[in-house]
């Protein structure tokens, strides 16, 4: 790795860890943990951004990719991972693949991700993108994140990367008893709470707000037609 790319990165994940200490009071969370921060090393963002954003790729900030879609910041992505709670035996159900950052870090900690996109371009390059990178336990799939992946379920932990109005009753459905749902919801302001959604081995089902963020919309698309599988 060349000694500049090396230091972006390096910034990148002081930064990350900063936020982190400067947000524990919302979130309850003072550190990424050291599984997550190898992830953040590996992940090539740069691969996942267009080639006219990539100087700013390891910046820890929300870039465009496209259809009025973008690819997170940094600190979010790693807070939002954070909170699933990952084991190396998770199988995880992913709504909003956009250039597939998420997948990607997701498919690093866990041993299988399920990733619905409503775009079918954005999908399309995702699946490419991840499988020419060599992640082999990412599956992507074009159609409307608020179903789901039924046939898959059920699943560990769910991660929506999109602000919805409220939580798509399907998603809570195809969580396991001990689950973790992670989705901005709209706020009563601008923007959208992120909201840990848990489910108890009893079915409970519990909610908590962890911080203010803002997330394009979570729109609907027209079924599950499936994309190249990574």
């Amino acid at each position: 790795m060349a000694s500049s790319r090396r230091q972006e990165i390096d910034t990148l994940v002081a930064e990350v860890e900063r936020e982190f200490r400067e947000t524990a009071g919302s979130t309850g969370i003072s550190a990424p943990d050291a599984r997550l921060v190898d992830a953040l090393r590996r992940v090539p963002r740069d691969a996942f951004v267009p080639d006219d954003s990539a100087r700013f790729a390891w910046e820890n900030r929300a870039l465009p990719i496209g259809h009025d879609q973008t690819i997170s910041q940094p600190f979010v992505v790693a807070l939002m991972t954070q909170l699933l709670e990952l084991n190396p035996q998770s199988r995880v159900l992913e709504i909003g693949t956009g250039s597939g950052y998420q997948a990607a870090l997701l498919a690093e900690l866990a041993q299988e991700v399920f990733s619905v996109e409503v775009v079918p371009e954005l999908a399309r390059a995702a699946a490419e993108r991840l499988q020419r990178l060599g992640y082999r336990n990412v599956r992507v799939r074009a159609g409307d994140g608020r179903r789901g992946w039924p046939e898959a379920a059920p699943f560990d932990a769910v991660i929506v990367t999109a602000g919805a109005e409220s939580i798509p009753p399907a998603l809570i459905e195809q969580l396991k008893e001990g689950g973790r749902l992670v989705i901005p919801v709209d706020s009563r302001w601008f923007g959208q709470d992120l909201t840990l959604v848990t489910r108890g081995t009893d079915g409970t089902v519990h909610r908590r707000s962890i911080l203010a963020v803002i997330f394009v919309p979570l729109v609907g698309g027209d079924g599950g037609a499936l994309a190249p599988e990574s």
